[in-house]
């Protein structure tokens, strides 16, 4: 059955996983972080998120990758806080300064049911890390209420690989951030220890979970991988190291977004080696490394 998470409604094992993400809140470590901070009692850590999840907005986006964004466009949900610190963040208001507002449980399963009325092909989770135990109660409501699209898990890609296999057979498509090829890089502008070690761990058991992408006739993703890798200026991104990683230890067929759009954003103008754009050359030279190394299907390129 599509999307899989009607599986585990069918076979009565979606109740359980509600009750283990919301009891994982009690203590939180669902994600790298681990501030163990009592969620249920709205207490906040690092992503300032208590008890309930916050929505800043949500819409068809027709800016996402083709296969997600389809005729009627994905349907994004962009939720507010951020388990990430970037300096450079583009949506910054709503990653670093809060702007949204608290949804309960019912209220975001009528978001995800007004994103399917509206024919949008999916439901696109923009930084769900955080608020996954608050997704997955919605989406029980969503589900018995009728809503039959794919899950997006679309995500700066610092996640934990126990709360990743508590969402095996839930997330129908992964899309995952490899922002850095190094630690040391990811500390200094995302604030995060170990981000590469962290997020090639997740991303390796992602592709597990779902493969390559699957795309349909019509040209629609249906189910897997999907990585995206923003080229920063001045190769502050260390992108070989990404590319190398994704070819020889994930897959050559992987779906990869190699983004170009970076600007100055945030608190970029405090650091003068991302206080610029790239330039051309800079991202035509990663999307070389990654036909160099045997990548082919990239977004937006043509081979």
């Amino acid at each position: 059955m599509f999307p899989s998470y009607l599986n585990l409604i069918e076979r009565g094992e979606f109740e359980e996983r509600v009750k283990n993400f919301l009891n994982a809140l009690s203590s939180c470590e669902l994600c790298p972080r681990a501030c163990r901070v009592n969620r249920l009692k709205n207490e906040k850590g690092k992503c300032e998120t208590g008890r309930f999840a916050r929505v800043s907005s949500y819409n068809p986006h027709f800016g996402e990758e083709a296969p997600l964004v389809g005729y009627r466009g994905s349907g994004t949900i962009f939720f507010t806080w951020c388990n990430l610190k970037c300096v450079f963040c583009q949506n910054y208001e709503i990653s670093q300064l809060g702007e949204g507002v608290e949804v309960t449980p019912d209220e975001l399963a009528d978001i995800m049911l007004d994103l399917q009325r509206m024919g949008c092909h999916n439901i696109n989770l923009v930084s769900p890390t955080h608020v996954i135990a608050q997704v997955i109660e919605a989406l029980r409501i969503a589900a018995w209420k009728g809503l039959n699209l794919p899950i997006v898990y679309n995500t700066g890609g610092y996640d934990s690989i126990k709360t990743l296999r508590m969402l095996e057979g839930i997330i129908d498509i992964y899309m995952p951030d490899m922002k850095y090829g190094d630690n040391e890089t990811a500390f200094k502008y995302s604030g995060i220890e170990g981000y590469f070690d962290v997020n090639k761990r997740a991303v390796k058991e992602m592709h597990r979970q779902t493969g390559d992408l699957i795309i349909d006739e019509r040209g629609i993703a249906r189910r897997g991988l999907i990585i995206r890798h923003l080229v920063l200026p001045n190769g502050l991104a260390n992108s070989e190291k990404v590319i190398k990683f994704i070819a020889e230890e994930i897959s050559k067929n992987t779906y990869l977004n190699i983004m170009d759009q970076y600007r100055p954003c945030y608190r970029a103008d405090e650091y003068p080696e991302l206080s610029r754009r790239i330039t051309n050359k800079e991202w035509e030279e990663v999307v070389r490394l990654a036909l160099k190394y045997g990548i082919k299907r990239i977004d937006g390129v043509r081979i």
